[in-house]
């Protein structure tokens, strides 16, 4: 191929779709349809083009190709958690999958408590055009974000969500099963007076976790104590504040099982300030199997969820529509240092 001429007026400002159009002496319709990828241009045209593009560092904007009616190649991941290791998983999850394909992923953080959630979220269709959202916990669960996404026709993908709806992709684990097995365990041990911290009252898997306790101690012929249940929110603070109810009863727990890792390590220091030795005096069992969970000490039982893969498997899904519906995963009970049997009486 002949060496592209040099214009006589060069290119000194961000490239622009005008630009290679007049460096490559085609017309600003054809400069479109070779980046859509679109049939009616010549072989040599379109290689004259590329040349262009690659020349003066043109890259065609994914909005304008979503305008163009062609895909915008990003999908948006929409995500808020109190737990920074959760939401990097998820992230890198997505991120992770979306490379293969070499989709861009846009991260868009919120605040669940906020009234403009809506609003920002179709803002973000708006201006970016994505190909499809995942909606990570609590938003995966709104129903008016799932409305309005029905109704533009947008494909989405729900990451560990509540209620169920067929038609709608979604990864997840059995929370309320896993929550089962940890109490089950506990119980196994010898425990009976066992003390749970909930998650966030917006996630679903808070409601779910606190199913499974309920039903394995049921199941294990076991009161339910309302005093042993006390409200968390995912993080650090209100497991300490939780399990300084706790540890104030006057019959306190000979465990505490936390809806996650970073509430159980708020119970270890709970019961570290007040001389309680764990596990010896006090079983403490987490969720999650963040990194936490081995650094504190001692280190968490726990349940291991697999949040990466649960988000590339979401990512999966919308990036490959047509296939399954669902994908459920498995999780793992992870024993270490911080539960045995309860002292003896």
């Amino acid at each position: 191929m002949a060496m592209l001429e040099r214009p006589a007026r060069p290119v000194t400002h961000r490239p622009t779709i005008r630009d290679v159009s007049r460096l490559a002496g085609v017309s600003f319709k054809t400069v479109s349809r070779v980046i859509n990828d679109q049939p009616y241009v010549s072989a040599e045209k379109r290689e004259r083009v590329k040349a262009v593009m690659a020349e003066i560092g043109f890259q065609p904007s994914q909005a304008a190709r979503a305008l163009a009616g062609r895909r915008s190649h990003q999908i948006a991941l929409i995500c808020d958690n109190p737990n920074p290791w959760y939401v990097y998983e998820v992230q890198a999850g997505v991120r992770e999958r979306c490379g293969r394909d070499k989709v861009r992923m846009i991260a868009q953080p919120y605040d669940r408590s906020s009234p403009a959630l809506l609003g920002d979220i179709v803002a973000l269709i708006d201006q970016a055009h994505p190909d499809g959202l995942v909606l990570a916990p609590p938003a995966c669960d709104d129903r008016q974000v799932i409305e309005e996404l029905e109704r533009r026709a947008i494909p989405f993908v729900r990451l560990q969500p509540g209620a169920r709806i067929d038609h709608v992709p979604a990864t997840s684990i059995d929370n309320e099963q896993a929550a089962f097995d940890m109490t089950a365990y506990l119980i196994g041990l010898g425990h009976a007076r066992i003390g749970f911290v909930t998650g966030e009252r917006s996630y679903a898997a808070s409601s779910q976790r606190l199913a499974g306790y309920l039903r394995a101690l049921a199941e294990a012929g076991i009161a339910v104590d309302l005093d042993y249940i006390r409200q968390g929110e995912f993080d650090f603070a209100s497991g300490k504040a939780a399990a300084d109810a706790l540890l104030d009863l006057p019959a306190p727990p000979s465990a505490i099982f936390a809806a996650s890792d970073d509430m159980a390590a708020g119970v270890l220091v709970a019961a570290h300030r007040r001389g309680i030795a764990v596990p010896a005096m006090l079983s403490v069992a987490g969720f999650d199997d963040a990194p936490l969970a081995e650094i504190v000490w001692p280190p968490l039982t726990t349940i291991r969820q697999p949040v990466r893969h649960l988000a590339a498997a979401a990512a999966d899904l919308l990036l490959t529509p047509g296939g399954a519906r669902e994908r459920r995963l498995d999780y793992e009970l992870v024993v270490r240092e911080s539960t045995a049997a309860p002292p003896a009486a």
